[in-house]
């Protein structure tokens, strides 16, 4: 389930509860339905965007080192997002 299957069930959720007028006989509530697939897609969506937005973490090293030859600093820079290479 992604971030589309959240909004889609928050949609279906609003429409149960505030455009359907069908009376069910009393078996089934669905404005409470409604309401609880509204409930279900905004919990599927925040947790779909946390788990995007922590995938596309990005993580940058730096390395300084001093040539023992020259005694120049040699500086290494390493940019990576998810532990492969960017550049």
């Amino acid at each position: 389930m992604g971030i589309g299957s959240g909004i889609a069930l928050f949609v279906i959720g609003a429409i149960l509860a505030f455009a359907v007028n069908i009376d069910a006989g009393g078996v089934v509530n669905l404005e409470l339905v409604g309401y609880i697939l509204m409930i279900a897609g905004a919990v599927v969506f925040t947790i779909s965007l946390v788990l995007v937005l922590r995938r596309r973490s990005v993580v940058s090293t730096a390395h300084t080192s001093v040539d023992p030859v020259s005694g120049e600093r040699v500086t290494t820079r390493r940019t990576s997002d998810n532990g492969e290479p960017l550049a």
